[in-house]
């Protein structure tokens, strides 16, 4: 808890605090609440500690500590049982307490599965005022903006702000790291001045803004023009803004708790424009697909029940000795026989995937990803090793966007077509699509280096040979997927870690299964290949064979919502082998014959 940042009058509770004789604040690291309290107690991390939570009347949660507390650190809890003459440690305390909500479950058994479900009654909400306050916002909403306070999906409410992993990972919709803003919708924005552009060297900038809220104002608030927005509404993130505990790079963006009066996250507000430019760090410029319709394929329910596959899934036609013949049986280089042994593929269903970004944060953490910073993130030098990518479409339909192209012919005409196309609908579909080293049994990268850095498996995977590598980035300008990442710098020589990351912290922050990149070199998706081997050895050691579905990446491990799934094609009882004879199945840019180890399955839309 920082109420000295999150409360909207933050300054009246400082001076409040100031008078009182003892105020003690349990923090984890300094924040603008404990440099203002009497004592300052440090405070274990939340995965150090024991818990409970119960979100709803009918479920209890149990939070356990995945790892003892790294420093001599106490608990609130402990602490306030300690004030009150309570010897009982704070687990015993709350198994005793726990025993009243698990329902009949042992407590073993609660840990284990992590929540409970009672029998308590759900309660029922009183809308009787509900008219009211209808007319209330439709009387506030006809002279001001509706300003909507909400939580980023990686930041949340700032309390891990100063977790680098989450500053870098981009927004899934607006695909802008490190920094909140404003957003509003495209006839707003234009009728208010506000503007985004793109300049030479790739950068997305934009306007700032002045937002008041009653008596607060908020300054240089950068603006992001979202399509599909509302008219009249804007929105605004939480957790950022912070000063106090950050290092300086990482205290950006804008502290919209200001706007936080009476805890209420829909507020009235004006906007205007303020004077100065802002630089954005955007992994995206491109919004639309502009009609290209194999990249991200998708169909409506009614045509997928009712056709053949053919129709809404149609493989590729190539050009072979003047003849049209599917890309599916051109092969540029001699096939391998690879029906003996694992071979492994990944499937991505762009039905399930959310691109909440779970896999992102898995992949960094599990691969060792080095953080690049903000004004590296703008030069186009992200290091991520999966991106997902999110696409608008410009009618309002993506099946309106391949009409219209389809529907043009001639230079002028086309040309007229297409630069109309590069803007989104104003009420567009979404879709996403996560991205990485398809692993390609006809990789354009292979053929091009010259040192034999990177090269094909037995197993399926696209290997890189790091120590072998001298940069040479014709890899990275031969990949059709653009997926390939460059060292810049030696990340990981600085002053926070120890040579060869000795330091007892700083290596705790690293895989010690996966080797640390250096400067000059070319590193891309492994197909966690460390975790593959991890699996085989372990069944080796007991005696057995790899169990179905036994191998994982880290992210099909991390995707919560079972879009992404990893295996062994040549095991014909694996999901991924199921999965890989789907009508749904497809490879991104077929066309081009690099035969990717990577597959997706055809988007549904229930446009009904």
């Amino acid at each position: 808890v920082n109420p000295a940042y999150t409360l909207a009058n933050s300054k009246e509770f400082v001076a409040a605090l100031k008078s009182v004789k003892l105020s003690v604040a349990f923090s984890m690291k300094e924040d603008e609440t404990s440099t203002e309290t009497t004592v300052a107690a440090a405070a274990p991390h939340y995965l150090e500690s024991w818990g409970d939570v119960a979100m709803t009347r009918r479920n209890y949660s149990v939070m356990q500590p995945t790892i003892r507390p790294l420093f001599d650190t106490k608990q609130f809890q402990e602490a306030l049982l300690a004030w009150t003459g309570n010897i009982t440690s704070y687990y015993d305390f709350l198994k005793g307490f726990a025993a009243t909500s698990l329902a009949g479950k042992s407590w073993n058994q609660a840990v284990h599965d992590g929540f409970v479900v009672t029998e308590t009654s759900a309660l029922t909400a009183n809308v009787s005022n509900a008219n009211t306050a209808a007319t209330t916002l439709a009387q506030a909403k006809s002279s001001n903006f509706d300003l909507v306070l909400y939580s980023k999906v990686g930041m949340g409410d700032g309390q891990q702000a100063n977790n680098p992993w989450l500053q870098e990972f981009p927004d899934p919709i607006t695909r802008v790291s490190w920094d909140n803003y404003v957003t509003i919708s495209k006839a707003d924005a234009e009728k208010g001045g506000f503007k985004n552009w793109n300049v030479a060297n790739g950068g997305l900038n934009g306007s700032y803004a002045t937002i008041k809220v009653g008596n607060a104002t908020l300054e240089n608030v950068p603006v992001i023009i979202q399509p599909g927005q509302a008219k009249g509404t804007l929105g605004l993130a939480f957790g950022y803004g912070k000063k106090l505990g950050l290092k300086e790079e990482m205290q950006v963006g804008v502290n919209a708790y200001a706007l936080y009066a009476n805890l209420n996250s829909n507020q009235s507000a004006t906007i205007t424009v303020a004077d100065g430019e802002h630089e954005f760090a955007c992994v995206q410029l491109q919004k639309t697909l502009m009609g290209r319709g194999d990249i991200v394929k998708e169909t409506t329910l009614e045509v997928f029940n009712t056709k053949d596959a053919k129709e809404w899934n149609p493989i590729p036609m190539v050009s072979l000795d003047h003849k049209p013949t599917a890309a599916t049986e051109v092969d540029l280089w001699d096939s391998f026989d690879r029906s003996t042994g694992h071979h492994f593929n990944l499937s991505i269903d762009l039905n399930a995937c959310t691109g909440c970004g779970a896999c992102v944060i898995a992949c960094h953490a599990e691969n060792n990803v080095p953080v690049v910073g903000k004004s590296e993130v703008r030069r186009s030098r992200d290091m991520h090793w999966l991106r997902i990518d999110r696409y608008y479409s410009s009618e309002n339909t993506f099946a309106g966007d391949i009409e219209l192209k389809e529907g043009t012919s001639g230079l002028m005409n086309s040309i007229d077509t297409f630069s109309g196309m590069e803007d989104p609908s104003e009420n567009p579909q979404v879709a996403f699509q996560p991205v990485m080293c398809q692993h390609c049994n006809h990789a354009p990268c292979e053929t091009v280096c010259p040192v034999a850095a990177t090269s094909h498996g037995r197993e399926g995977q696209n290997h890189m040979a790091y120590n072998r590598c001298v940069g040479t980035r014709y890899c990275a300008n031969n990949c059709p997927y653009k997926v390939r990442r460059f060292n810049w710098f030696l990340y990981n020589k600085n002053s926070e870690f120890d040579y060869h990351m000795n330091d007892d912290l700083g290596r705790m922050v690293l895989n010690p299964d996966v080797n640390v990149r250096s400067r000059g070199v070319m590193e891309k998706c492994s197909m966690c290949i460390q975790m593959t081997q991890a699996v085989k050895l372990k069944a080796k050691r007991e005696g057995r064979l790899v169990g179905k579905d036994e191998f994982q990446t880290a992210c099909s491990a991390a995707c919560t919502s079972g879009a992404m799934k990893f295996g062994d094609v040549n095991d014909e009882t694996s999901d991924v082998a199921k999965l890989l004879e789907d009508e749904r199945m497809y490879h991104l840019l077929e066309h081009i014959g690099t035969k990717p180890n990577v597959f997706y399955h055809v988007k549904v839309r229930n446009d009904k």
